[in-house]
């Protein structure tokens, strides 16, 4: 998945941040006032620490401050006489021993002065080849240098971070999944979407991403509350790139019939029947909720939207069945699920039915290389699946004495549809 431009600025309080240990593991952590990051062995630092800094930069962490690193460059390694024929007595090859190099540690020594210390005193290192010799200072790296790097958070790293940590979260959907979905969709600047997302907001973020504060997103779960939504805190979007998504609904709000159980009286009413004015106040905060919760509703069902984007916990033709009517003609249809046989069913459904043109199941294929010069191949460890899409096609059917005739519509040219 292509992160696209660059969009990178320097870290405020109240952004949330990505940080790389030097094992490689990912931490999530938020930018607050008077607050400790704490990344176990590597260390711990005051949070505002942070502030002001740039992503993509390497920190050495030395007495609870930030200390930047200069970027480093991948060098040619260049072959030599060292053969690798190591002698394996681990007292001889190293005599500085475990308690001695927690010392230096605690002494506040730096991670360059521990690795002398122990190349000096290694009886094998100048035995090494220079690859095995990059191999085994990364991996010491990985053991005692206290420092973080400092990730931009862009969807792509986004997504590579909650898939790492908690695959069942966003549903096992990884960075080159999503991108087929966005892809799929043609989400772009002035896009209409309807989003069921039981990701985290992985699809949402994804979504808003790309439409860059313009077009209109329409978000629907189960919850009856304002849903949480951790993907688009870890982006931290400007209120003007959340200015599509207009509203976040309910299942229940999509029924056409439904109708709220109180009615609001008007300002003026509420006025000359409640005694005080906090009670009137709290009705016209209600009455403007109501009144924003139909224009929402009343934007939903007058249709013309441009894509379905669904992953959910519920079996997805019935999803279609209920959000269809409001798509446009040949408006994109992706429904993403770990397990294919979900997958299989609906589309079996969908092929029956004259409105859905082209429905296909298809499964992205990711492998991670490592890129080095004259060491470039495939990792030893990657994931099996970042799950499968259904992939169909909206279009408007007429039906003419029983016979039904297809129709195909391009998005910008609505028809009139006879019922």
């Amino acid at each position: 998945m292509d992160p696209g431009p660059s969009k990178q600025r320097v870290i405020g309080e109240g952004d949330m941040v990505l940080l790389q240990t030097p094992s490689g593991e990912t931490r999530h952590a938020k930018v607050e006032r008077k607050a400790t990051i704490n990344i176990g062995k590597f260390g711990n630092f005051p949070s505002s620490e942070l502030v002001g800094k740039w992503p993509g930069f390497s920190y050495d962490i030395v007495s609870h401050k930030l200390h930047i690193l200069p970027p480093r460059t991948i060098e040619e390694l260049e072959d030599t006489d060292a053969n690798n024929e190591l002698i394996n007595d681990g007292s001889f090859v190293q005599p500085l021993t475990h308690p001695e190099i927690e010392e230096l540690k605690r002494s506040g020594a730096s991670f360059t002065e521990i690795w002398k210390r122990q190349t000096e005193q290694h009886a094998n290192y100048e035995l090494k080849t220079e690859y095995s010799k990059e191999k085994y200072k990364k991996r010491k790296e990985a053991k005692f240098a206290k420092r973080v790097t400092i990730i931009e958070p862009t969807i792509f790293n986004v997504c590579d971070y909650w898939f790492t940590r908690d695959p069942s979260r966003v549903r096992d959907m990884r960075p080159d999944t999503l991108s087929q979905i966005i892809s799929m969709a043609n989400v772009q600047s002035g896009s209409r979407i309807i989003i069921v997302d039981d990701t985290g907001g992985l699809i949402l973020a994804a979504a808003l991403d790309r439409m860059g504060g313009s077009g209109t997103v329409v978000a629907i779960s189960d919850s009856s509350q304002a849903p949480s939504y951790p993907c688009i805190s870890s982006m931290n979007f400007s209120p003007e790139q959340l200015k599509p998504l207009s509203t976040l609904l309910n299942w229940v709000h999509v029924d056409e019939e439904w109708a709220p159980r109180v009615t609001y009286e008007s300002p003026e009413a509420a006025a000359l029947h409640r005694k005080f004015e906090r009670d009137n106040a709290r009705i016209i905060k209600r009455r403007e909720a109501f009144l924003a919760l139909q224009a929402h509703r009343e934007d939903l069902f007058s249709g013309e939207w441009d894509a379905l984007l669904i992953s959910s916990n519920h079996e997805p033709h019935s999803i279609i069945e209920k959000l269809a009517p409001y798509l446009a003609g040949s408006s994109s249809i992706i429904v993403h699920s770990p397990y294919v046989h979900v997958l299989t069913e609906a589309q079996v459904k969908l092929r029956a039915d004259p409105q859905y043109l082209g429905s296909s199941i298809t499964e992205g294929w990711l492998r991670r290389y490592q890129i080095l010069p004259g060491r470039t191949h495939p990792t030893m460890q990657t994931s099996g699946s970042g799950g499968y899409l259904l992939q169909t096609i909206k279009v408007y059917v007429r039906f003419s004495r029983g016979t039904p005739r297809f129709v195909w519509t391009p998005i910008h040219v609505p028809l009139q549809v006879s019922r």
